[in-house]
């Protein structure tokens, strides 16, 4: 008689488990995607797509930033929590590893194509011609002082004009985004790390002294001449129409998708177009990625669906309906060799990353 009534016990814990376990498959049918603002546009435009073209539902899209992106998505494994996470910069070790010890054992690395950073300003201003090292010394916190070979001081400059007397005689203010975007990782590491690297002694920190270097290279000024805009582009491309003396910081297909209200700066004498970019003249480009959860791939609807739609040559091709929204595609092989990733789901490793 125990034995039955133990044996019952069971069948209805089982029972109770095994529907929730079906309501907590069944708690979302929809795609959950999160991070770079960058990114956003392009996904947003598949995610319209995709829910045009087929039985399921639109993917929710939440612009959060690469950084914040990749803490969301590596958090954890189930429904509360996103399936995808967009990024302007590549994963990192440190990240991928988080993904690991949170339980989110195989994660699918997915390039997407390639963007320019660019800086620009109102149309109603004239158009700057810059250089890295300009930049640099128009945002770094700390800058070298006038021929000593080693010697910092707090950033002095007020003006362009200063740093460079072919530039305009404009106050320094700069709309960009905070520490968590992707966009401003790869714009200290493209931008003001090649304008730094014009100072050969900062050049040979590099090798000597890492920690030092990155420091010097990627610490922005504090004062008020960069101004934190958020996550959102769109954001900066409306301040600049109200501060024509004022640069913004952002994605090439922001720039692209405004041509009536703002302007791209000349960076090292190459101006911020679709095909300098394509090509690799722009100084300052990046690829594009998003990485998948393959856990969820089989348990949210959609899913196999939405990575077949992005990694489409009707999506992502030389003349997919991404590019019209500014994204350079990726070359040919490039393509081929991320959507067989894709097909296969295969998942990214600490090695791949080296």
């Amino acid at each position: 008689m125990k034995k039955m009534i133990v044996i019952s016990i069971v069948l209805v814990y089982l029972s109770i488990l095994g529907i929730a376990q079906v309501s907590a498959g069944a708690a979302r049918d929809y795609i959950s995607i999160v991070g770079s603002s960058t990114v956003y546009p392009f996904a947003t435009v598949v995610a319209e797509n995709f829910g045009k073209k087929t039985r399921f539902k639109t993917p929710k899209i939440e612009s959060t930033g690469s950084g914040g992106g990749h803490k969301l998505f590596g958090s954890g494994i189930g429904v509360g929590h996103p399936d995808i996470t967009n990024s302007s910069a590549r994963i990192t070790k440190s990240q991928l590893e988080k993904d690991f010890k949170n339980g989110v054992k195989e994660v699918v690395e997915v390039k997407i194509g390639y963007d320019g950073i660019v800086v620009a300003n109102s149309r109603q201003a004239m158009v700057f011609r810059l250089n890295r090292k300009d930049l640099f010394l128009g945002l770094a916190k700390q800058v070298p002082v006038a021929g000593d070979k080693g010697a910092l001081q707090p950033n002095p400059y007020k003006t362009w004009k200063q740093i460079n007397s072919l530039l305009p005689d404009v106050k320094i203010e700069v709309f960009g985004p905070p520490p968590t975007s992707g966009t401003r990782d790869a714009f200290v590491e493209m931008a003001m790390e090649g304008g730094a690297n014009t100072f050969t002694w900062i050049a040979k920190l590099k090798k000597t002294d890492k920690k030092r270097y990155k420091e010097i290279c990627h610490t922005i000024r504090e004062d008020g001449a960069y101004i934190e805009a958020g996550e959102n582009d769109n954001l900066i491309v409306d301040k600049l129409s109200k501060s024509p003396g004022a640069l913004g910081i952002m994605g090439f297909s922001y720039l692209d998708q405004n041509t009536d209200k703002i302007q791209g700066s000349f960076i090292d004498g190459v101006q911020p177009t679709f095909q300098a970019i394509a090509d690799g003249f722009y100084p300052v480009s990046r690829p594009l990625f998003f990485y998948v959860k393959k856990a969820h791939v089989d348990t949210i609807p959609g899913m196999r669906e939405y990575l077949a739609e992005f990694t489409s040559e009707t999506a992502w091709g030389d003349d997919g309906y991404l590019t019209a929204k500014g994204l350079i595609p990726m070359p040919e092989k490039e393509r081929r060799k991320y959507k067989k990733i894709v097909e296969e789901l295969t998942p990214l490793t600490l090695a791949d990353l080296n």
